[in-house]
């Protein structure tokens, strides 16, 4: 009967972010923009379906190296006000992990919104390079476990190994920091092992050298038995385990008394060779005892029995293991003598006798306490005190490596751990040993090894901290960090217990403590600078490492022939604690720089650093200037292993941080780690569905909001015939209610980010921005689809378009800082619309203008805009949500679909206006409740009963024993009651005055629960109420629905794009009969305006028509047969067009116009001639449109006249 044929418009191409990395920025690209929209096709200006986030940001990448976009920013930036950042040295030594990462978004970040609100941030990398990190790596490598031989390879060499690993994982590092995305100047670095940072670290030690603040000292410390050196206080408590140690207890028996002895208590039984005497408390309660068992007599606590006789702590003792012989004060027992338990230091001078001290405690062991003054810090305070030992002179018969020497042959040999069990087994064969079990206790380790620490007298070099403590306390109430507790607390609390600080250390690869000395240590020169020493000694210095100054010396000016330098070098703590001035090579160099923007404004790492790099600049810069370093710090967590244990590549319980990076992308990882406890200093246990978690709920509906404006932005131009260019006056000016609340919310957020991040607290913004893009995506987007599409119109579509971009722009802009590489995607896509890039408008504007910048991050942070916020426009968005949200919650609990439209719903509110408001947006509730009836009542008491219970804990403290009777007379308040204290907020019961939240008023629904459902919002102010009841209409539209479902979601399988035109057929099994056919057929209008083309009977579709996609689909008890086609034309039947076969068989005409483009026909079909002409050689023939021939089945449907086609026909 007919013929039809027609191309069909190919899909536009998807363009990546590629050609703006090749192309666009050129060197002039300022002066002329670089998407011309004038000249560029609107598929240039549209997002692909699918986006991979690790790829395009790989793409951001070479986009800012092309634009060498950190060095650009800071020089577009060079004459703000500074602000300071210090950036806390890492060790190359190992991989970066997990915690590095952390740390690295914080700071990127702050230091991001920093340079976004108008400052200059100088970002500098630097390295941590000397100390025992290094160290303990080479000694691995070259198989070295003493000092000696370190001498004997010599420093130099030993020292070159060192350097030669330093910076072996550099590249690792500046790989996973430029992935993640933070801007940091690692070419302009900093290192502790340069000349001139250790220079300025010799004029910090100077300085506080000249202020009576370094002495030399003999003190316990703990020292790492791997690393043959100290350790300081701090670096002792970054590793404390749960250990398992021998717990003994020793008799000591008296010299006067040999068949009574002293009991004492020791977990480390390898300390007993070194026992000088016995400590007890004068004032508690000791006594003789004998045990019945062996009928020995001992002497310890009373309160301490329990130690040896541990059934004593069991409910039900009944005694009889020993006898109570003498019981006396502690005061007695001092200065008596008992043996030796070895004969080491049998000879020791003064020793071997009872002192007396209060730290001895009841709380634990025998109440008596073994000392070793050389390992045990009360021990040495007491003994030295009591005469027993020397202050330089102390027994020590381990060597460097917590070996046993010859002065103990018993345990020559052993290291100390190794040497407790053998110590153990002799003191049980000479009957010594009165106990043994295990004790497991908290102990400090290594940090860097992981071996056990101990506690050894070490001579050294100390800062004297705790002269300036009070000082150091008070600077740290200056400062303010976030969270505030680590401060107030963890901080504060290691700070009031300062003690003074060693800073020398007995290695080699470090920074040589600057200090010339006679033999006897009369005479100390300290030196502050390369050129103090190059003079002192006369020779040039090119380096300031051990084996370049170990060799010079210096007159002395007392007579005592020359000085030479101490062996010791500084703890690398030390160094990094004195970046803020050694990276800029203060005083030397920068002085003005430096003392202008001292202290820091910025400052943040890990919660181990409280004890770490955070004490020591407070330490330092205290002592140097009497000012903290830093004016706010962010310190954060622990990174851990989904298991909650700590990660390690040994229990392979976590994933590689550039794994992660490659799956889901930098951003997605940041706002993981921002948005967790763990930048609240707490832990976080890392778990990769949390990273995609942030992909789903953050990324992926952002990009499908700008996507859905790229489409219609499309859909406009070709609508038009222009480009579409946002007009900012245009959105702002808006009377439409979404227009002017989602700008609103736009405004509030932009307010809160700036707060919180003045506040530096990073984690309370990726909820609200959560917060944002589902008003933005699900509200907003969804609410005003229609709009957005044109369906008021196209100047109203490009108001709301203009609007959506406004969002969308300064959204970008906004979380720059935040999400780097995402924010720059949407930048350069919604760059292309702005009016300085299509009109031209920026040619003269700063490089760094709107639009005109090639790059986000060059930006300033939109500006809070309280004229933008209209409190009445989100109280009605607000009411607009809890109804719609409330209609979703009844509908669920009915298992009524969306799609299904209901009878009526009723929305009750006693406040009027309210309801006005409501009724302005009662479009919007009629597409998102789908109903067909809405009906506003402020009439309460018809649909619900209003009751009210008192709010016991805002009465409890109140009412006191009143409030039993207050409470039974409310619970017998009237609706009428209850609605006038609502009414008037105020009401009088058994003669108390309640208001406000003194009750708590509820709503309970007293409808038909068999006919309708109802829910009332949390705040008590809206009712909605839902007719359930289903007929025939409703069943239809509900069908009519379904249609329009099912063929979006062909359109969207079949990869189709907004301003991709189709033809629908479809066909029912039943026949036009069917419920199907039968709901199409009644909603054809609602369903063509919604598809933009009116589903026609398969039986319609001509045979050239070209299908896309085809479902055979069930619903509504029924099946059928939908068609997604290309546009084709329809011919009229042979008989019409046979009037043209004596000039063009009818088959070559319709060959001819079939083998046209349908655009092209469409087009002269809808000219003024209303006709598509065919040219042959010898004539032409015009074929009439609505006539002989249709641009679809609606109009054909129309010109035949058939009955059975009338409801296609009718519709306009």
């Amino acid at each position: 009967m007919y013929q039809t044929i027609g191309t069909f418009m190919p899909l536009l191409g998807q363009p990546s972010l590629t050609p703006l990395i090749s192309h666009l920025f050129k060197p002039d690209s300022r002066r002329r923009p670089p998407c011309t929209m004038a000249q560029d096709s609107a598929a240039s200006r549209s997002l692909p379906e699918r986006i991979s986030f690790p790829d395009e940001e790989v793409k951001i990448l070479a986009l800012w190296e092309q634009l060498d976009a950190f060095h650009k920013s800071l020089e577009l930036s060079k004459d703000r006000k500074p602000f300071t950042f210090y950036d806390g040295p890492p060790f190359a030594t190992g991989l970066p992990h997990h915690g590095h990462i952390l740390a690295g978004t914080i700071k990127d970040t702050v230091t991001r919104y920093a340079h976004q609100t108008g400052h200059y941030v100088e970002r500098r990398f630097g390295w941590d390079c000397h100390g025992l990190p290094v160290e303990n790596e080479i000694n691995k490598k070259l198989g070295v476990t003493t000092k000696e031989q370190v001498l004997e390879m010599g420093i130099d060499k030993y020292n070159a190994e060192c350097r030669s690993i330093v910076q072996r994982y550099t590249s690792e590092w500046e790989r996973v920091v430029k992935r993640i995305g933070r801007w940091i100047d690692c070419e302009n670095d900093y290192k502790t092992m340069e000349p001139w940072y250790m220079e300025s670290v010799w004029n910090v030690f100077r300085t506080i050298f000249d202020k009576d603040l370094v002495y030399r000292g003999y003190k316990i410390l703990p020292y790492s038995t791997a690393c043959t050196t100290s350790l300081s206080n701090f670096e002792a408590n970054l590793d404390y385990r749960d250990t398992p140690d021998p717990s003994v207890v020793v008799n000591f028996p008296l010299v006067d008394e040999p068949d009574v002895a002293f009991l004492a208590w020791t977990t480390t039984p390898w300390t007993l060779p070194s026992n000088l005497a016995l400590c007890v408390n004068e004032s508690f309660d000791y006594v003789k005892i004998k045990d019945v068992k062996s009928e020995k007599m001992y002497i310890l606590g009373e309160a301490r029995l329990c130690q040896v006789y541990p059934k004593m702590s069991k409910k039900g003792y009944k005694g009889g293991e020993f006898e109570v012989l003498e019981k006396f004060k502690g005061a007695t027992l001092v200065g008596k003598k008992y043996e030796p338990l070895f004969d080491c230091f049998k000879d020791w001078p003064n020793a071997f006798r009872v002192l007396s001290d209060n730290y001895v405690s009841d709380s634990g062991g025998t109440g008596i306490v073994h000392q070793a003054p050389t390992f045990g810090e009360d021990d040495y305070r007491v003994c030295v005190r009591e005469g027993v030992a020397d202050k330089f002179t102390l027994p020590d018969p381990l060597d460097d490596n917590g070996v046993f020497t010859d002065e103990v042959p018993l345990v020559k040999g052993l290291h100390v751990k190794k040497a407790d069990d053998v110590i153990c087994q002799d003191l049980k064969t000479r009957g010594r040993l009165v106990s043994k079990g295990t004790e497991v206790h908290s102990y400090p380790f290594c940090y860097r090894s992981g071996t056990p620490l101990i506690y050894r007298a070490i001579p050294g070099w100390f800062v004297n901290v705790e002269r300036i403590r009070d000082r150091i306390v008070a600077n740290n109430k200056l400062t303010y960090w976030v969270p505030s507790f680590v401060q107030e607390k963890r901080f504060h609390n290691w700070l009031v217990d300062g003690k003074d600080w060693n800073i020398s250390r007995g290695r080699f690869w470090g920074t040589p403590l600057p200090l010339w000395v006679s033999d006897d240590y009369e005479e100390v020169v300290c030196v502050g600078s390369i050129a103090e020493l190059e003079a002192l000694t006369g020779e040039k210095v090119t380096d300031l490492h051990r084996e370049f100054i170990d060799h010079l010396t210096i007159p002395s000016k007392q007579g005592k022939g020359v000085l030479r330098r101490v062996p010791e070098v500084f703890d690398c703590w030390f160094e990094s604690g004195s970046m803020p001035y050694a990276q800029q090579h203060y005083p030397f160099e920068n002085k003005s720089k430096f003392e202008a923007n001292f202290p820091a404004d910025f400052v943040a790492e890990g919660l181990d650093q409280t004890r770490g790099w955070f004490y020591t600049l407070m330490v330092l810069s205290t002592a140097l200037f009497d000012t903290p370093a830093f004016k706010n710090l962010i310190v954060n967590g622990l990174v851990l292993a989904e298991d909650g244990r700590k990660m390690s590549k040994s229990l392979k319980n976590f994933t590689d941080p550039e794994e992660i990076l490659q799956k889901y992308g930098a951003d997605a990882l940041r706002l993981y780690l921002i948005n967790s406890p763990v930048v609240r200093a707490e832990p976080l246990k890392f778990q990769a569905p949390g990273v995609l978690g942030v992909i789903r709920e953050i990324f992926l509906p952002w990009f499908n909001s700008a996507r859905f404006f790229a489409q219609q932005a499309t859909r406009l131009q070709l609508e038009t015939g222009a480009a579409f260019v946002p007009d900012r006056h245009a959105a702002l000016a808006s009377t439409n209610v979404m227009d002017s609340w989602i700008i609103a919310a736009l405004q509030n957020l932009i307010k809160f980010v700036h707060e919180e991040m003045k506040a530096y607290r990073l984690y309370t913004v990726v909820p609200r921005l959560v917060s944002f893009i589902g008003q933005l995506t699900n509200w907003y987007v969804r609410l005003n689809r229609p709009r957005l599409k044109g369906s008021a119109g196209s100047a109203e579509a490009a108001v709301a378009l203009s609007a959506l971009y406004e969002v969308e722009y300064n959204l970008a802009k906004l979380m720059a800082p935040f999400t780097p590489f995402f924010t720059e995607y949407m930048y350069q896509f919604l760059r292309q619309f702005h009016p300085n890039v299509v009109n031209g408008d920026g040619k003269d504007l700063a490089e760094d203008a709107d639009g005109v910048s090639p790059s986000v991050h060059f930006l300033m942070l939109p500006d809070f805009d309280a004229s933008r916020v209209d409190e009445q426009v989100e109280v009605l968005m607000k009411n607009l949500q809890s109804v719609v949200e409330m209609g979703r919650v009844v509908r669920e609990r009915r298992t009524i679909s969306l799609k299904n439209p209901v009878k009526k719903v009723i929305v009750v509110s006693s406040d009027q206006k309210t309801l006005d408001g409501l009724r302005r947006l009662e479009t919007y509730l009629h597409d998102e409740l789908n109903m067909r009836d809405l009906e506003f009542s402020t009439d309460e008491k018809e649909w619900c009963v209003l009751k009210a219970e008192a709010n016991s804990r805002a009465l409890g403290r109140r009412l006191g024993k009143a409030l039993s009777a207050v409470k039974k007379q409310i619970a017998q308040m009237t609706h009428d009651d209850v609605a006038a204290f609502v009414a008037s907020g105020r009401v009088t019961v058994d003669g108390h005055e309640l208001t406000g939240d003194d009750l708590l008023v509820k709503r309970e629904f007293k409808g038909d629960a068999k006919i309708f459902e109802a829910d009332v919002s949390p705040q008590g102010n809206l009712m909605v109420i839902i007719d359930t009841r289903e007929d025939e209409e409703l069943k239809m539209q509900g069908c009519a629905r379904e249609v329009i479902t099912r063929v979006q979601k062909l359109r969207k399988k079949a990869g189709l794009v907004v301003q991709d035109k189709i033809h629908v057929y479809f066909e029912e099994k039943g026949g036009d009969k069917g419920p199907i056919s039968t709901a199409v057929q009644t909603f054809l209008s609602m369903i063509s305006s919604t598809l933009g083309t009116s589903p026609a009977p398969l039986s319609l579709q001509p045979p050239h028509s070209v299908p896309i996609v085809a479902e055979d689909a069930q619903f509504a008890d029924s099946s059928v047969k939908l068609v997604v086609a290309r546009p084709a034309v329809l011919f009229a039947s042979h008989d019409v067009l046979k009037k043209h076969e004596a000039t063009v068989p009818v088959e070559q005409l319709t060959a001819y116009v079939a083998s046209m483009k349908y655009a092209d026909v469409k087009a002269a079909l809808e000219s003024a001639d209303a006709a598509v002409t065919v040219r042959t050689a010898s004539a032409q023939v015009a074929l009439k449109a609505d006539v002989e021939v249709f641009l679809d089945a609606k109009a054909f449907a129309k010109a035949s006249g058939k009955t059975e086609l009338a409801w296609l026909a009718k519709e306009a």
